[in-house]
């Protein structure tokens, strides 16, 4: 990553070498910087109460505790900070809930170096890493358990939308970033920040996985195919 700055990274496993391994390993990368470790949620909050990660990486089994428990606080404590899951939990239930409640991605932990270190910096961009099967199969539940809503105010938040934003959601729920969305649509980088910031304030998202989940949900896009 092309930056002067340390990225920030706070560590929560319950299992020691674990953490020591995690450490040695993202230390040697440049320009990560560990931030603290934990073994659970009383000792990563007391970490936040003092430090602002720029990442944290979490795992979902914490032994006596789950970490999907601990993720909704620890972003109400650290809003700021992306959370990413380090897990060997396979479950996928567990996995789409992790991203449901907030989680920018999952990774396997017998998942080589290198796609760790990957994941940590698309999360760090603004992107969400997780298989697009899976997220295609968690956007699809969403939009099935949400047939029987009144859409009524979010169809006059659509109707407001331009035709140019309307290409700027497509592209975005393609998992494109703002250059390569600048470069299709021939215009700069600028004005499609510009955009997404009126597509943010008129649907009233905050994030850009709020706005893929709301695109798919409210047909702006096409649900990844589970193939």
């Amino acid at each position: 990553m092309a930056s002067n700055k340390s990225i920030r990274i706070l560590l929560i496993d319950d299992h020691q070498v674990v953490r020591e391994g995690l450490r040695m390993l993202l230390e040697s990368q440049p320009g990560f910087k560990i931030l603290g470790e934990a073994a659970n949620g009383a000792a990563a909050l007391a970490i936040l109460e003092k430090s602002e990660p720029d990442l944290i990486l979490l795992d979902l089994d914490l032994g006596t505790e789950n970490g999907l428990d601990l993720l909704p606080k620890l972003l109400e404590v650290a809003p700021e900070a992306k959370v990413l899951i380090l897990t060997g939990v396979r479950t996928e239930a567990e996995h789409r809930r992790a991203i449901l409640a907030g989680a920018r991605g999952i990774v396997q932990k017998e998942k080589a170096t290198a796609h760790l270190i990957k994941a940590i910096e698309k999360v760090l961009e603004g992107e969400v890493w997780y298989d697009r099967t899976k997220m295609g199969s968690v956007f699809s539940d969403m939009l099935n358990s949400g047939k029987n809503k009144d859409l009524s105010s979010d169809e006059a938040k659509i109707a407001t939308l331009t035709d140019r934003e309307l290409q700027v959601i497509n592209l975005i729920a393609l998992g494109l970033k703002n250059k390569p969305i600048a470069e299709r649509l021939f215009i700069s980088e600028t004005t499609v920040r510009h955009h997404l910031t009126s597509v943010f304030g008129k649907l009233s998202v905050c994030s850009r996985l709020e706005l893929i989940i709301y695109a798919f949900k409210h047909g702006l896009a096409t649900v990844p195919s589970k193939k």
